[in-house]
């Protein structure tokens, strides 16, 4: 054995100045009574990173700093971080984020006093940097929960009802080894759940131990990989919870039979309805109400007819969804810098809308019809008998719309 108890592992990659941030909390806040290393894995950076490291370094924090020449990706920057790790146990950190060092110290304790437990989960907090101060804490647990080795029907039961994404973990190295192995089209954190549970037991404890930073000191409104996740991997979600059920199911751990198989599948997919509503809302408040209605068909389809994360768009989704799909249309047409608008008496609250709804700063919105060539305008009528009018005059047939042409496949 090494002697180090745990590893804090940090893949990094051109980000100087969130490493820097998370190596200050790491030199003045992580005390423990054991040792601990932090693991640098640096996917070839270009900027400062490798000054910051040295820095630290100096300072005295156990840092052990490893460089690519060439970027591998992020997936294999964070297996090598995990992989390069000497400690019994383990622990991803981003480099933007912050541990609980007390909650980490008990996390270590648990495993040490459950040797039968290959990982211990826990919720994570959602934090305001600026603020100082936590958001919300993403999952609850009320009480600090053991599954044995394969309980692989009781922990899937639990991750649904309590919708758990088992993604922060202290991870006992020794299973780790075989448990982290790449996934991508179903998403990590569920098969990587499996392959610990199918080595050993694995906890779900009360105390989070992770803060995730929802709103930087360093740069506000930065964009967050998780978000993007949240809105794009509805999919990959079902996929990982469908690649926990084949290995309970190779492993004898459940019983399957015509019923049960279809309720599994019932879960499935209600708890990818549920994410990709999440997905709806993140869609509809960036104001690409294209994709939330496309999303909202699936969710409906789904037998979610009114779910939460839906209800205060409904109303508005309708007009949203017209507009944007003539905004889309004008933008995407070679050679049109003009938007003629026919039959409006009042265009600048409709101006307004459109601009709101990603209209080309290049495109002009005018009501004269000698206001530009009919090559390079598109035309919007009020009135739909005067969409011949237009085309008559010479305007593209295709160009020329009225409400029924960009709102008819909107079926609420």
């Amino acid at each position: 054995m090494s002697g180090i108890k745990l590893s804090i592992c940090i893949p990094t990659y051109n980000r100087e100045a969130y490493l820097r941030n998370a190596l200050t909390y790491c030199r003045n806040d992580y005390k423990f009574d054991f040792s601990f290393e932090i693991v640098i894995c640096d996917n070839a950076s270009t900027d400062g990173t490798q000054k910051v490291v040295e820095e630290f370094i100096a300072h005295g924090l156990p840092i052990r700093y490893y460089k690519r020449d060439v970027n591998a990706g992020a997936n294999a920057n964070v297996t090598s971080a995990l992989r390069l790790g000497k400690g019994e146990y383990l622990i991803y950190l981003a480099d933007d984020d912050i541990l609980i060092a007390d909650a980490v110290a008990d996390t270590v304790k648990y495993l040490d006093d459950n040797q039968d437990v290959t990982c211990a989960h826990a919720p994570w907090f959602l934090y305001d940097e600026v603020a100082k101060n936590d958001i919300t804490k993403f999952y609850d647990v009320e009480e600090d929960k053991k599954f044995s080795h394969g309980s692989f029907a009781e922990v899937f039961r639990y991750i649904f009802e309590r919708h758990i994404f088992p993604e922060i973990a202290v991870y006992r190295a020794s299973a780790l080894r075989s448990a982290w192995i790449p996934r991508d089209i179903c998403f990590y954190p569920f098969p990587f759940l499996a392959h610990f549970l199918d080595q050993g037991a694995v906890a779900f404890l009360q105390k989070p131990f992770y803060r995730s930073i929802a709103n930087s000191a360093i740069v506000r409104d930065r964009p967050q990989e998780g978000t993007n996740d949240v809105m794009t991997s509805w999919d990959r979600y079902r996929g990982g919870l469908e690649y926990f059920l084949f290995v309970g199911a190779k492993r004898g751990a459940l019983n399957l039979t015509p019923e049960t198989r279809l309720q599994y599948e019932e879960m499935c997919k209600i708890f990818t309805l549920n994410r990709m509503a999440v997905a709806f809302r993140f869609w509809a408040v960036r104001k690409n109400f294209i994709k939330a209605y496309e999303l909202y068909t699936r969710i409906l389809w789904g037998g979610m007819l009114d779910h939460p994360e839906i209800r205060p768009f409904r109303e508005g989704l309708p007009l949203m969804v017209a507009i944007q799909t003539l905004v889309s249309e004008v933008n995407s047409a070679v050679g049109i810098d003009r938007l003629l608008l026919g039959g409006f008496t009042e265009i600048g609250p409709l101006e307004g809308l459109m601009r709101e709804l990603g209209l080309h700063e290049k495109v002009k919105i005018t009501t004269e019809l000698s206001d530009g060539p009919p090559e390079s305008t598109a035309v919007f009528v009020s009135v739909e008998s005067d969409r011949e009018y237009f085309v008559a005059l010479g305007y593209m047939p295709n160009l020329v719309f009225h409400e029924h042409d960009v709102a008819r496949h909107i079926i609420m």
